[in-house]
């Protein structure tokens, strides 16, 4: 035991730990920043701020300068091209830094419900007008209604200087007249400038004849007339003459015709050669035929029409009346040739009867010469050209 315990004691060494081993290591120090390249962050994060900002400011004034331009010159255009379109408007490129915006109230001078209506579809490239600035995003607000509306100030004018009747759609009324639209602007036709003696609410959207009176758009004044329209339209109304109108009402003794704004009756008896006894199995009211004029009375205001003197044969106004429209002018021609020769036959008649005219009228209706200063052969007054309309 005493062996072992010397043994264990004299022999079991442990190796001495390293110092190596035990004492910690050093801790590596952090990097030195590197002062420059954190300079350089700095500096780019602050020019790319004043590039945005400066591009914002420049934005800013370029839509400062382009409204500024509308408000002094409203009429100064951009040419742009759709690029979208919603429900509410469209999107349109200007090459500007940013997109204009075309609202719906600003597509048409007429009323429509989407812009497709008026041919704004993308790819659409047409010349605006701006009219004001969205402050919500600084885009810029656009428009075609205000084109078009100066150019329809403009073409009033035009008709106004050459006296031009042309039809109005009736819109609305009020205790003064009715209002009326004419080249998509609204105008005013006073009671007293009304031929018609309908009334205000039978004449809503329907279309009366008018000329301007007065056109003044600094004051947005439109003032038409319907009696000197009508008045126009009476003086070209010639014996006669053809024109096409449209049954407005039977009545037992004949139906009344629109004719070009005016109201001519065409008698029961002027149907046709034959006799009609109940004028609604050949007329209905808004068919539209062909009448010729037999008379007019400017100061009653009454037109007699005639369908009768248009039939090629007799009874064809009830058996063919497309034919009868058919050959309207040339029998209307026929019938103006045979007034033309009566005419003159009673002119000759009266000449008959003053022998110092110095003229005769023999047997075959020739008017011929008492002195040598006519030809011998006479005048043939069987060849009368026709009365003009």
């Amino acid at each position: 035991m005493a062996s072992l315990a010397q043994q264990l004691g004299g022999g079991l060494r442990c190796a001495p730990l390293s110092t190596t081993r035990l004492s910690p290591k050093p801790f590596a120090p952090f990097p030195k920043p590197n002062n420059s390249a954190s300079t350089r962050i700095v500096s780019a994060v602050a020019i790319s701020a004043n590039a945005q900002t400066k591009e914002r400011v420049k934005l800013k004034e370029i839509f400062e300068e382009a409204y500024e331009r509308c408000r002094t010159a409203p009429m100064e255009g951009v040419k742009g091209t759709v690029f979208n379109v919603d429900a509410n408007g469209a999107l349109v490129d200007i090459t500007a830094k940013s997109s204009a915006y075309l609202p719906l109230r600003e597509v048409c001078i007429h009323g429509i419900k989407h812009v497709e209506e008026a041919g704004i579809v993308p790819g659409l490239r047409e010349e605006f007008v701006i009219i004001g600035e969205n402050e919500a995003d600084d885009s810029l607000i656009l428009s075609l209604r205000q084109i078009q509306y100066d150019l329809a100030w403009e073409r009033c004018r035009q008709l106004r200087d050459e006296d031009v009747v042309l039809k109005g759609k009736v819109i609305g009324a009020n205790k003064g007249g009715v209002v009326a639209v004419v080249e998509g602007l609204r105008g005013f036709v006073p009671f007293s400038q009304l031929s018609t003696k309908s009334t205000a609410e039978e004449l809503l959207e329907k279309e009366i004849p008018l000329k301007f009176m007065e056109v003044d758009e600094e004051q947005s004044r439109l003032v038409l007339s319907n009696r000197k329209a009508m008045a126009d339209s009476q003086a070209q109304l010639g014996i006669g003459s053809v024109v096409t109108g449209t049954v407005q009402s039977l009545k037992p003794y004949g139906a009344f015709i629109d004719i070009g704004g005016i109201n001519g009756l065409l008698h029961v008896s002027q149907i046709s050669h034959d006799r009609v006894s109940d004028i609604t199995t050949v007329l209905q009211p808004g068919d539209t035929l062909k009448v010729m004029i037999l008379s007019h009375d400017r100061e009653r205001g009454r037109v007699s029409l005639s369908t009768k003197k248009l039939e090629p044969t007799p009874g064809d106004m009830i058996r063919n009346p497309k034919l009868v429209f058919e050959k309207a002018e040339e029998m209307a021609q026929t019938f103006r040739q045979r007034i033309a020769q009566a005419e003159a036959m009673a002119r000759a008649d009266m000449l008959r009867f003053q022998p110092e005219s110095g003229l005769t009228l023999n047997s075959d209706a020739i008017l011929g010469p008492l002195s040598s200063d006519l030809p011998a052969e006479g005048l043939d007054l069987s060849d009368i050209p026709p009365a003009e309309d």
